[in-house]
C-alpha cells in the first residue's frame, strides 16, 4: 500500500511539474517573461501554491530547451534570444517539415491534403480580420500539423515543437505585424498551390522560403531590442541590456 501511494504521488508530481513548465515555457515564448529576467522558485510556487520540488523540476526542462539558464547558488534567468540558437531551431525545423512534404505528397491523398490546408488559410485570414493573433498561430500550427499527419507521421509535431521553440519566441518578437502576416499567408497559398500540382520541387522551395524568412529579421531585431540578446562572455546576472529608454 505504501508504495503505491508513493507511486501515486510521484505521478502526480510528474504531472504538476510538465504542467508548470508548460505553463512557464508559454510565458517565455510570449514575452510575458522576458529575456534576462530574474526567476523566482518561491514566487512561481506560491503563486500555484505547490511546493518548490516541481518548479525547480520544471526550470531544469525548460533548462535543457535553452529557455532558462540556471546559475548554482547564484539564481535562475530567462535565457537571453542568442542567434546560435535561432539558426540550429530553423535548421532543425527546416530539415524535418522538408522531408515530411515530400512524404505528404508522395502518398495517395496529396488532393485532399491540399483542400484541408485551403481550409486552414481561410481560418487564418478570418482571423487575421478580428486581429486575434493567438489563434492565428494557433491555426499556423494545425496549417504544418497537417502535413504530418498526411505523411503518416502525426506524431513528429512533438519533435518539431522542440526543435522550433527559440523560432516561436522570435516569432513573437518580430513577426506580428500586418505586413509580416500577410506574407506568411502568401508563403502559405504557395505551398498549397505546389502541392495542388503535385510539383515535390516547387512545394519544397516555397516551404524553404517560409521557414527561412524569419533569418531575414535578425539585424532589424538586435537594433530594435538589444536589450533581449545575449553578449558573448557577459553575466547575465550582472550585466543589465541596454534598451531603446537608455539610448
Amino acid at each position: 500500500m505504501a508504495t503505491v501511494t508513493r507511486q501515486r504521488r510521484e505521478v502526480g508530481s510528474a504531472a504538476l511539474s510538465r504542467r508548470l513548465h508548460d505553463i512557464l515555457r508559454d510565458r517565455i515564448i510570449s514575452f510575458e517573461l522576458k529575456p534576462f529576467e530574474q526567476v523566482s522558485e518561491h514566487n512561481i510556487a506560491a503563486e500555484f501554491n505547490v511546493s518548490r520540488t516541481p518548479v525547480r523540476e520544471a526550470l531544469m526542462r525548460l533548462s535543457e530547451l535553452g529557455l532558462v539558464d540556471i546559475y548554482p547558488q547564484r539564481g535562475t534567468v530567462i535565457a537571453p534570444l542568442r542567434i546560435p540558437d535561432l539558426e540550429k531551431s530553423q535548421f532543425m525545423r527546416e530539415a524535418l517539415e522538408i522531408a515530411l512534404l515530400k512524404r505528404a505528397m508522395e502518398g495517395p491523398n496529396c488532393k485532399e491534403l491540399a483542400e484541408q490546408l485551403r481550409g486552414e488559410i481561410a481560418l487564418q485570414k478570418a482571423l487575421v480580420e478580428i486581429n486575434d493573433m493567438k489563434r492565428f498561430y494557433a491555426a499556423d500550427e494545425v496549417f504544418h500539423g497537417l502535413i504530418a499527419a498526411y505523411a503518416g507521421l502525426p506524431t513528429i509535431v512533438n519533435e518539431i515543437e522542440r526543435a522550433k521553440i527559440h523560432m516561436d519566441r522570435f516569432r513573437h518578437l518580430m513577426l506580428s505585424g500586418i505586413e509580416n502576416i500577410a506574407t506568411i499567408l502568401k508563403q502559405h497559398a504557395a505551398i498549397v498551390d505546389s502541392i495542388s500540382e503535385r510539383d515535390v520541387g516547387a512545394a519544397q522551395a516555397a516551404m524553404q522560403l517560409h521557414l527561412r524568412r524569419i533569418l531575414e529579421f535578425v539585424d532589424k531585431a538586435i537594433e530594435r531590442h538589444p536589450e533581449y540578446f545575449s553578449d558573448a562572455g557577459s553575466d547575465p546576472l550582472s550585466v543589465r541590456r541596454k534598451g531603446p529608454a537608455d539610448r
